[in-house]
């Protein structure tokens, strides 16, 4: 299915951005997601700082509600998903059973990132570093330089955007143009992911010019870079 949203033009391939983090790619009928970073809150729980342990159970419904608004057939997870190499053994079981649930409904990948370099047990699926699907390539963490066709996250990457006088921040999807690197970095679906503003330095190199797909609550709207804010004193925040 499709949706009346506008669409990223990426290498030749129309995606569809999702004011809930996902990406849906309506030709291949699938659906990306990045950096769910399940039991976050369990390992900071551990640590000493207590958070509310819902935020597994938070990302596994807003999986859910893509799902079933796109009905995709495959799912990419681009790295991340689990915050640690326990994660699976702290999910509580109504959650592991929930995200079981989606996975027998579209064949699934893991794309292993740095806070999950080894393939989930539990929840086995086609695991890969890379994974190429016609003109596009997916990956945790973006190659340095141009990159045409990548889907990559790791960055968790968020605007500061400036709409009637006040500053906003939210998450976006960083789209870049230019000759030879076309490409999406995704945000972060999990609930307690930080975000790490598209100026940043961290993203020198990414891109010609970025356009930030900033995530409201009823759509997802391309906002160019000269109206774009960067992070200044205490606000300034990385991805985690």
């Amino acid at each position: 299915m499709t949706t009346d949203r506008s669409l990223i033009s990426i290498n030749g391939e129309a995606l569809a951005p999702d004011p809930l983090g996902g990406l849906y790619w309506p030709r291949e009928e699938t659906l990306i997601v990045s950096d769910l970073h399940f039991e976050k809150g369990s390992s900071f729980a551990a640590k000493g700082v207590m958070l509310p342990p819902y935020d597994t159970r938070t990302t596994l419904l807003r999986l859910s509600a893509l799902t079933r608004r796109y009905g995709p057939k495959r799912i990419i997870s681009l790295g991340d998903a689990f915050h640690d190499g326990e994660a699976e053994a702290r999910m509580a079981e109504e959650d592991a059973a929930l995200l079981e649930a989606l996975m027998a409904e579209a064949a699934w990948t893991w794309v292993l990132g740095n806070h999950d370099p080894e393939p989930p047990q539990r929840f086995a699926a086609e695991t890969v570093e890379t994974l190429t699907i016609g003109s596009l390539s997916f990956r945790h963490e973006p190659l340095a330089g141009p990159a045409a066709g990548e889907i990559a996250g790791h960055l968790h990457p968020c605007a500061r955007v400036s709409n009637e006088g006040r500053i906003l921040r939210r998450r976006c999807f960083a789209v870049g143009g230019g000759p030879g690197e076309e490409r999406v970095i995704m945000p972060a679906m999990g609930a307690y992911t930080g975000g790490l503003n598209v100026l940043d330095e961290a993203y020198d190199g990414l891109f010609e010019a970025v356009t930030a797909w900033v995530m409201g609550a009823d759509g997802v709207y391309p906002i160019a870079r000269s109206l774009l804010a960067p992070e200044i004193g205490l606000e300034r925040r990385r991805a985690g």
